[in-house]
């Protein structure tokens, strides 16, 4: 039985990781950088990390997805073909990942991790005010959104950020805008690699669906803080706490040892 293979700390343990992990994604992007190294360091093989990490992950971008097309942020005529895109992006992304080799995996994961994080941490601050496009909308459509989302399948952390960042620089979005565009298309490449997780079987159900409710009260935790806490002092917090994960993570690969 799944749930004998997790001890009830653990599973309290990763609830709380989601938590944190919603409302770190609601105020500043970047739950994946705390979650992903989180579920394999509970013992989850890499793949079923991943996938796991898609089914609770798309709680969180869904319900932002829902208030954003309900509160007329975003207008689904303008949205559904960059999500068709982003869709078919993440899905070559998903399936190309699942033909790695799984050692392979345990090693890259972590990097990519790190790498993000350094970004995280280095970033500018995105502007607030609306800019020039230097792409047009269809190269912005079919190379950019499809790349971000082949990402997202591959490994996926701090996607939303990138799909951010990609609006106000090659299409000129303000920071409000570029937002609220960047949470229906991270729900799309959500779902199409959890589609393809779901059939390649890589999903730890008991795990995935408590830290589904996890997001849900994170993300309710952090639409009530979003204008209370600056999101500059979140993406520390983001980065210390992914560093300490790859630390504890080399550390049981056999990477370094402490003395």
């Amino acid at each position: 039985m799944e749930f004998a293979n997790y001890s009830i700390e653990l599973l309290a343990l990763l609830f709380l990781v989601s938590v944190v992990a919603g409302l770190l994604d609601t105020l500043a992007g970047g739950g994946g950088l705390i979650s992903i190294p989180a579920l394999i360091l509970s013992g989850v093989p890499p793949l079923a990390a991943l996938g796991t990490n898609k089914l609770q992950g798309c709680m969180g971008t869904a319900t932002a997805s829902y208030m954003m097309l309900k509160n007329k942020r975003i207008r689904w005529n303008n949205m559904k073909y960059l999500m068709l895109t982003a869709f078919v992006g993440a899905a070559v992304g998903t399936t190309a990942v699942q033909f790695i080799n799984t050692d392979v995996l345990a090693f890259v994961i972590p990097t990519v991790l790190l790498v993000i994080a350094i970004y995280f941490l280095l970033s500018p601050t995105l502007v607030k005010t609306q800019g020039v496009p230097k792409l047009t909308h269809k190269t912005y459509k079919n190379i950019v959104i499809p790349v971000i989302g082949y990402y997202d399948g591959m490994f996926g952390p701090g996607t939303g950020s990138f799909f951010a960042l990609s609006g106000v620089v090659c299409r000129g979005h303000d920071l409000i805008t570029a937002t609220a565009t960047a949470k229906p298309l991270n729900f799309a490449t959500n779902i199409a690699s959890l589609i393809i997780f779901l059939v390649a079987g890589h999903i730890v159900w008991v795990v995935g669906l408590l830290m589904m409710l996890g997001q849900c009260i994170g993300a309710w935790l952090g639409a009530h803080c979003l204008f209370k806490i600056n999101p500059a002092y979140l993406r520390v917090i983001v980065v210390l706490m992914c560093g300490g994960m790859l630390l504890k993570y080399a550390h049981s690969m056999g990477w370094f040892v402490f003395t």
